[in-house]
């Protein structure tokens, strides 16, 4: 997995108040978790815009006023309108213990489907795993060569010695379908949206 070095600087005031002030300043509030109690610290929003706004996961290396922790991102909140983040929770690495991140699936190859005239979709865009931090890597490569018009990758398909995906067994990954059929749900899905 890369690795990304990060600065944050610990918050004195907390509350509502307060991360509006923060955000005022083009900051983003922030919590460390793990390991010990939470951290509350802010972030330059421009330079935490380098790891939020990209499909790739990183190991951080996140220097809080000089003391520098081996982190992973969790969870980040957005404004419903602006879609500028609100919040974002971090995760300590600890030596020996596992973690749980989001990593981008990309998919290679040409399916036979697709060859066959029909039309390849990416259901997942990313998957949640758990595993040592060196082991996970930076993207889930899927071989999609082998499916057909009507077939899927499905999580329950997957199956990794260095890490275990904890999405849902039965969630679709990518699957072929016939252009008829792609086009039909397309349709329905207009015509849903025109009912309304």
């Amino acid at each position: 997995m890369k690795t990304f070095d990060l600065k944050g600087t610990l918050r004195k005031e907390l509350g509502k108040k307060a991360s509006k002030a923060v955000r005022k300043e083009d900051a983003i509030p922030c919590v460390l978790y793990g390991n010990g109690d939470p951290v509350h610290f802010t972030g330059n929003e421009k330079e935490y815009g380098k790891i939020i706004y990209t499909p790739s996961s990183y190991k951080i290396n996140l220097d809080i006023d000089g003391t520098v922790h081996p982190v992973v991102m969790k969870a980040i909140q957005f404004h419903p309108v602006s879609d500028r983040p609100l919040h974002i929770d971090f995760i300590r690495i600890a030596d020996g213990k596992p973690v749980s991140v989001s990593i981008p699936v990309r998919l290679e190859g040409f399916a036979k489907g697709v060859q066959q005239g029909g039309k390849l979709k990416m259901e997942m865009r990313r998957v949640n795993v758990k595993g040592m931090i060196d082991q996970i890597p930076d993207e889930l490569l899927l071989d999609v060569t082998n499916i057909e018009v009507g077939q899927s990758i499905k999580v329950r398909d997957l199956s990794y010695p260095e890490f275990e995906i904890l999405d849902p067994k039965n969630m679709v990954v990518a699957s072929v379908r016939s252009v008829r059929a792609a086009k039909g749900t397309e349709a329905e899905g207009e015509a849903a949206v025109a009912a309304k």
